[in-house]
């Protein structure tokens, strides 16, 4: 493995999108960004995805001025609406049942910032999912099992989500989670970091 010695940091709190940077087997450092994720008026969820993810890079570069940092966000959308985290169970079932048999975008914003030259490297990476016409009683034992409630759209594919899911479609699984790999590893070594 080649790379430089400038450090990297994953700018999130989510557990999901650091078990998913760790699979590139790169040191790196993870800190939570904290800033306001409320959308703005008249914004596009891939475009509230997208600003989200520099964001956070900007904040956290705002303390390590020399870092390569990582930003994320992810926007999940049916109807081009954009969906929030659950919070409750009872927000997930009205969630699960208004998707039934739908189709959910899940947009996928990453960048990379290198904070010396003040340089980003940023894209949206969608990610269509389909989720299964479940029944009530459905709804109600994946809940129970699951407890998505951290998660857009109330459903972690990575887990029992998988079981409400009829169809997936995308360039890269990991973008469903949150980190897209693919367009990491090639924004990474865009700036001389190889992973193998």
């Amino acid at each position: 493995m080649q790379q430089s010695a400038t450090q990297l940091i994953l700018a999130s709190s989510s557990i999901y999108r650091r078990e998913l940077l760790a699979r590139l087997n790169i040191p790196f450092t993870t800190i939570s960004p904290d800033i306001d994720e409320t959308p703005l008026t008249g914004e596009l969820p891939q475009q509230t995805a997208l600003r989200l993810a520099q964001l956070k890079a900007r904040k956290v570069s705002l303390t390590y001025p020399n870092a390569l940092i990582i930003g994320c966000d992810q926007v999940a959308t049916l109807d081009n609406i954009q969906m929030d985290k659950p919070g409750t169970h009872e927000n997930a079932v009205k969630q699960l049942q208004h998707m039934r048999g739908r189709e959910v975008i899940f947009h996928s914003a990453l960048c990379l910032y290198d904070a010396a030259p003040d340089h980003m490297q940023a894209e949206v990476v969608p990610y269509h999912v389909t989720f299964k016409q479940l029944s009530d009683a459905q709804i109600e034992r994946y809940l129970t099992l699951e407890k998505p409630y951290d998660c857009a759209g109330s459903a972690k594919s990575e887990g029992l989500g998988i079981a409400i899911i009829e169809k997936m479609v995308g360039e890269d699984p990991n973008a469903l989670v949150g980190l897209p790999l693919i367009k990491l590893i090639r924004m990474l070594e865009n700036v001389g970091v190889n992973v193998i």
